[in-house]
């Protein structure tokens, strides 16, 4: 079933929504990892606070030595201080200056004269968490002055305080993370997710109809990676509109070359069979050409029928065999049939005895389709400037396992256009009404072969492209049967 991928995906369902959702997260973790350590310190200052309070006392109540402070004023100034005890320490003595009912013993001691962030840390979890009803002991300097203070009291009432700290700090986290996850919910609304949907609706639109232009994004003017992506995108729906456009094209040629191939098929068989009886006459001139004549039949019948199945496969495979390449490029200019009268030389500079490993129908092809395209441009030459001298030269050498082919003329050369779509159909040719497919039939045909075929760049006027045939890997019984056939 087809979905609709630019449908309302609810508020956490895009996103923007888990942007905000995340942000809320994130923000709260931030502030928990701030939250542990600023609760220790505010438990440091409220135990600090209550030293400095019994420490003020402590030297008021120290100044009225050796008067003991009535039972009365003791538990006003414990209450005042909120301890249960206070204890002065001065000159390596100690002084129990005020003190309500004590305690048998206390739960736990502090020394707050240097407390190190993780004991602070460990001794406020525990008073959160844990405490409430312990009786702690608490002690530090007073100032500079030498002496000191220790105060015993209950930490119900630092809970309390911590509880009501922690509350504060959540609500404020709360409030401050959900501020800051709306102002960047709509910054980056507007700067990354309008335009990210924008692309997808293009996309979305575009995939329904790729044909038609008016789905093509329209990309923003903009510097950043969202408009750049924007602009290739839509750079990509235009290539891939002339790209169907052309497959559109080529399927209906290919429709129309199979019905005119069959059509042709038919009338070639017509011909072969009234070629077969030109055998039977006898005329020099007849028996001489007949035989050419029938060959050129057969070739043309046999292409129509590799056409045919051009479209459901590639070309079919090389039938190889060892050929004299000297007489397989005589059948080329013979099917050539240069007349003489338009000044275009066909010289063949191929040694008798070179043998190559090859298809013999298909190494024609290429031969043949790059001597066709040489003798086109010669002849426009000719119109252009008759007394340039016009040549197609083919050579052939062997090099170990590899037989290399040049095809060479002394035309105007390629133009640029066509060296950038070397080899590609209806896009390579080097004149004007050109298909290209010769030479997209001739690599495809090279390749085919394991061979290679390539440009060759010149220092004079004209073409040349060379080809590189290698022989196939024989097995060591085909060697040895060979070499006692030889001898």
């Amino acid at each position: 079933m087809k979905t609709n991928a630019s449908q309302p995906m609810g508020l956490f369902g895009g996103l923007s929504g888990k942007l905000l959702l995340l942000t809320v997260v994130f923000v709260m973790i931030a502030e928990v990892l701030i939250f542990v350590p600023s609760v220790a310190n505010m438990r440091l200052r409220w135990l600090q606070d209550r030293l400095s309070t019994a420490a003020a006392a402590a030297v008021v109540i120290d100044g009225l030595q050796p008067v003991d402070l009535p039972r009365s004023l003791q538990k006003e100034t414990l209450m005042a201080t909120g301890t249960r005890a206070i204890v002065l320490r001065k000159d390596g003595t100690s002084r129990l200056l005020a003190k309500a009912e004590m305690p048998a013993s206390v739960d736990d001691q502090f020394d707050l004269t240097d407390v190190s962030l993780p004991t602070a840390i460990r001794d406020a979890m525990s008073t959160l968490f844990f405490g409430g009803d312990r009786i702690i002991r608490v002690y530090g300097p007073v100032g500079d002055s030498g002496m000191g203070v220790e105060v015993v009291l209950k930490d119900a009432n630092l809970r309390k305080a911590l509880i009501r700290y922690s509350v504060n700090v959540m609500l404020l986290s709360l409030l401050l993370s959900f501020f800051t996850a709306t102002l960047i919910f709509f910054a980056i609304n507007r700067i990354m997710i309008k335009p990210i949907r924008k692309l997808t609706d293009s996309m979305q639109s575009y995939s329904d109809d790729p044909e038609d232009p008016a789905r093509v994004l329209q990309p923003d003017d903009g510097r950043d990676e969202l408009a750049v992506a924007g602009r290739h995108l839509a750079t990509m729906q235009v290539q891939l509109q002339k790209t169907l456009k052309q497959q559109k094209n080529l399927a209906a040629l290919g429709l129309a070359v199979s019905k005119i191939n069959h059509d042709m098929r038919n009338i070639l068989a017509s011909a072969q069979l009234m070629s077969d009886r030109l055998a039977d006459v006898d005329d020099p001139m007849v028996k001489r050409f007949a035989p050419k004549l029938l060959r050129t039949i057969d070739r043309a019948v046999g292409y129509t029928n590799e056409v045919l199945s051009y479209g459901q496969a590639s070309e079919s495979a090389p039938r190889r065999r060892r050929l004299k390449l000297g007489e397989l490029i005589d059948e080329v200019r013979d099917m050539m049939a240069i007349d003489p009268d338009t000044g275009i030389e066909f010289i063949a500079q191929v040694a008798p005895d070179l043998v190559v490993d090859a298809d013999s129908e298909q190494l024609f092809r290429i031969i043949h389709n790059l001597c066709r395209n040489a003798r086109e441009a010669l002849a426009a030459l000719g119109e252009q400037e008759p007394d340039s001298p016009r040549r197609i030269t083919v050579f052939g050498q062997r090099i170990g396992s590899v037989v290399g082919i040049i095809v060479d003329d002394t035309g105007p050369g390629m133009p640029r256009k066509a060296r950038e779509n070397l080899f590609t159909a209806f896009r390579g040719s080097a004149r004007s009404g050109g298909t290209g497919l010769g030479l997209a039939i001739a690599r495809e045909l090279v390749l085919a072969h394991g061979g290679t075929i390539a440009l060759v760049e010149k220092p004079l006027a004209g073409t040349q492209f060379r080809i590189e045939i290698p022989d196939r890997p024989i097995s060591l019984d085909d060697y040895r049967g060979r070499n006692a056939h030889e001898n």
